[in-house]
């Protein structure tokens, strides 16, 4: 081979390594400040969603990579989970439990901010390119929002520790979401006492219980100047029957929600079963338990 082609040869060699790191061609970057400066970043479209921290994605050029979003951590949905990577997540089957349904979460979560959407996919200056899988390492934004810190910020993700430029800002919306005990932040211990929460049950509806079922229902209360935030939380009569609220449901601050037993649609302080009539009226007990199994307050009538 003549020198001639040997350096055409090694030119091809390296674009092609080139496209292999980034990817794709870069494009400008996303709005705003939801990618680094300084960044590598490309378009692409997301084809699936694997869990709540890897995607499929497609590049304009017609290629294919998997990302797993840079800098967060969500729960396993495959291989069990591992409360202790989740600090404060109790190593139970309890705690265990929360963090399957926290998987769910984050996965249903990540769907809803990028599944099917054109994406910038941007590889940070301070990262590595790649995990040990060989998985694209990035941030992913979608109408200039960082869906990686989103995820942090919702508490459907902890910040994994690696060298990456947003690591700090990432803590800081992790410890807000502890504080708030939100998303898998709910699979800790209560943060707020069992003293501040209060159960009525209202078990016998006007008329005929069948005919009325939202004539039944719980109101929880909470007693405490700050928000309680009661996601994922599960009510539970003495037969077993239970009810987890949605990961997003908070008790107003010296307020109040109502959890019916019929049909409705869900507001902010009302909440609905979807069943018939669940209360005994003769007897029964309702038990409230954070996230982790532990008992928050319960009442018998």
């Amino acid at each position: 081979m003549n020198r001639r082609c040997s350096l055409l040869v090694a030119l091809l060699t390296l674009a092609a390594l080139a496209g292999c790191l980034s990817g794709g061609p870069q494009t400008p970057a996303a709005p705003g400040d939801a990618v680094p400066a300084g960044s590598d970043t490309v378009n692409a479209t997301v084809t699936r969603v694997v869990d709540g921290d890897t995607v499929e994605i497609r590049y304009d050029n017609g290629t294919f990579d998997t990302v797993r979003l840079l800098g967060i951590d969500t729960p396993e949905t495959r291989g069990g989970t591992n409360p202790a990577e989740f600090e404060g997540v109790p190593d139970t089957a309890a705690g265990r439990a929360c963090l399957e349904r926290a998987a769910g979460n984050a996965t249903r979560a990540l769907e809803a901010l990028v599944g099917g959407e054109p994406v910038v996919v941007a590889v940070d200056p301070q990262a590595d390119r790649r995990d040990r899988y060989d998985r694209l390492l990035a941030y992913l934004v979608v109408d200039g929002v960082d869906a990686n810190e989103r995820l942090v910020e919702a508490g459907h993700a902890r910040v994994y520790d690696s060298a990456f430029s947003r690591s700090e800002r990432f803590y800081e919306h992790e410890r807000a979401a502890r504080d708030a005990g939100r998303g898998v932040w709910a699979c800790g211990d209560p943060a707020t006492p069992t003293g501040d929460v209060g159960l009525r049950i209202v078990a016998d509806a006007p008329g005929d219980d069948r005919e009325n079922p939202n004539g039944e229902f719980v109101v929880v209360s909470n007693h405490g100047g700050d928000p309680l935030a009661i996601g994922d939380w599960t009510l539970t009569d003495e037969a077993g029957h239970s009810y987890t609220f949605p990961s997003s449901a908070t008790v107003p601050a010296n307020g109040s929600v109502r959890l019916y037993s019929g049909s409705g649609t869900d507001t902010p302080t009302e909440f609905y079963r979807g069943n018939g009539p669940i209360w005994n009226n003769d007897g029964d007990t309702a038990t409230l338990r954070a996230a982790n199994g532990t008992v928050v307050a319960a009442a018998s009538y």
